[in-house]
């Protein structure tokens, strides 16, 4: 026997003895692997119920509480159908309707908040901020106080127009441009130039009229009767299920268009069709309550700074939205006794704060990095 053949035996030998503990480590590696994930989707899992009860807490409040207070037995029996002198009205035609369409529109904007700012992987990316508000506004406006209509002929109007101008600034930002800071900064053009019309018109109109769309443009829950409810619950309770669906495709989409292509996603095609959804859940939200601000632009980074991953991020970023709807307007309606203030006043003066900061941020890292981020 030659001493190469020897050596080749020895080496295979040592090779063989090897593996498993190779193969032992690998385990170990995936192991780990997989219990980090699985206590990174417990936390997750917690923080999506804990939203959950903080919705639910605040349709409670809200059906509660009021110019004064109902027991929540009584409240439990008038949901369940019976008769309770003092407080069956209340309860059931002025409280429930408003609580089920903050936490209705909460949840779309919320949704559809993480759905433009994850598709487009901009913070800014916001409908509130990049003009789809503004153009729903301007058509109720215009609604208000030039045709002199009101009621669901407004909503409808205001639907139309978010979806109008969505529809122009696609055109305008078309290509590879639906996404970056220059799909922000068209709609923010647009959206300017809404508000520049909007301030016309109600500069044109008379003192009624001009009340009347301040009042909408501001952002109130005031709206949400039983008689306007319905046709826009069904459309978010129809909108939102193919909202949560999409998790998927936005987590491929957030690592861009080169690897998801290269994973399998139509990367336009799905950022169209997700954009479109979002603009719908915006729009049909839009036209029960007005432009209220900031709760679309402020869901999904609270939610994304208390998850640990972005695998939940679409149902926490709509709950989220409802929390923000429903807890803003409990504050606005009992912050000062005797002054009922709309859910627009409360979530602006919390949202523009945010805004500021984050763009103050942005500058010194610009700044920093002397280039744009």
């Amino acid at each position: 026997m030659s001493v190469g053949t020897t050596t080749s035996r020895v080496s295979s030998a040592e090779t063989r003895a090897g593996y498993p503990h190779e193969a032992g480590a690998r385990d170990a590696v995936v192991a780990g692997i997989r219990a980090a994930r699985r206590s990174t989707m417990r936390r997750d899992v917690v923080v999506v119920v804990a939203l959950s009860v903080a919705a639910l807490a605040l349709v409670v409040l809200t059906l509660c509480i009021g110019a004064t207070v109902t027991p929540i037995g009584d409240v439990l029996r008038v949901l369940f159908g019976q008769s309770v002198p003092g407080a069956g009205f209340t309860v059931a035609e002025l409280r429930l309707p408003r609580a089920l369409g903050g936490l209705l529109v909460g949840l779309a904007f919320g949704a559809a908040g993480c759905l433009f700012q994850s598709v487009l992987r901009n913070t800014l990316a916001s409908p509130d901020v990049i003009g789809i508000s503004s153009g729903a506004g301007l058509a109720a406006v215009v609604a208000i106080a030039v045709l002199g209509t009101s009621g669901l002929i407004v909503s409808a109007a205001a639907l139309a127009g978010a979806l109008l101008t969505a529809g122009a600034i696609f055109v305008l930002a078309a290509g590879r441009s639906t996404t970056g800071y220059r799909f922000v900064l068209i709609g923010i053009a647009v959206g300017t130039a809404a508000q520049a019309v909007i301030g016309y018109v109600i500069s044109r109109a008379g003192i009624a009229d001009a009340q009347q769309a301040m009042v909408w443009l501001t952002g109130s829950l005031s709206r949400s009767l039983w008689d306007q409810l319905p046709p826009v619950a069904i459309a978010i309770v129809v909108l939102l299920p193919f909202a949560l669906l999409s998790g998927r495709a936005l987590d491929v989409l957030r690592l861009g268009d080169d690897t998801a292509t290269a994973l399998g996603a139509r990367a336009g095609g799905d950022r169209v069709l997700l954009i479109l959804l979002a603009v719908a859940l915006i729009a049909v939200g839009t036209s029960l309550t007005g432009p209220v601000a900031f709760v679309a632009f402020l869901a999904a980074p609270i939610a994304s700074r208390m998850l640990r991953s972005s695998r939940l991020l679409l149902p926490a970023s709509a709950l989220m939205g409802a929390v923000i709807m429903l807890g803003g307007d409990f504050v606005g309606q009992h912050l000062i006794p005797g002054v009922a203030l709309p859910v627009g006043v409360v979530t602006g003066a919390i949202g523009a704060p945010y805004l500021l900061w984050l763009l103050a941020r942005g500058g010194r890292r610009n700044a920093s990095t002397g280039g744009v981020s």
